[in-house]
């Protein structure tokens, strides 16, 4: 796997291209001259985790027949800056995962969710090393499966 960032400004917009060829724009943050161009990279590390997930997860229910009309996973992020250090990695982070769908099933959506957790993700097995990773699950539907 391989990306490449381009420098867009002369600050710290930068344009990433990867596989796809799909364009990301990262950008810094205010306070050290960013113009807000783009997603700040610690975020950029969040949604990869979240879509990393989402993407199995909805696999999954795809091949178990599960009618989802709207899904979203909201990753939030907690840091600590390391001793003698500016660095300020992820310590916990917590993942929900909101369904919305007819006749969904609730325990298949636990175990879809702890397979992308425990044996697909990859990103969660990149960043529990150093993060709690927890999750919680929301369902709004007409019919509940329970």
């Amino acid at each position: 796997m391989k990306v490449e960032l381009v420098r867009v400004n002369d600050a710290f917009h930068f344009e990433g291209t990867g596989s796809s060829e799909v364009k990301v724009h990262t950008d810094g943050s205010p306070e050290i001259g960013g113009i807000g161009a783009g997603v700040r990279p610690m975020e950029l590390l969040l949604m990869g985790l979240a879509s990393c997930s989402a993407i199995d997860v909805v696999l999954i229910l795809k091949k178990q027949k599960q009618d989802i009309t709207d899904f979203r996973v909201t990753a939030d992020g907690d840091r600590e800056e390391e001793e003698g250090t500016k660095r300020s990695p992820f310590r916990n982070i917590h993942l929900t995962y909101k369904f919305t769908g007819n006749d969904l099933d609730e325990k298949k959506i636990d175990r879809a969710i702890a397979l992308s957790m425990e044996k697909y993700c990859s990103a969660t097995a990149q960043l529990e090393a150093l993060a709690t990773i927890t999750h919680s699950v929301e369902i709004e539907a007409a019919m509940l499966k329970s």
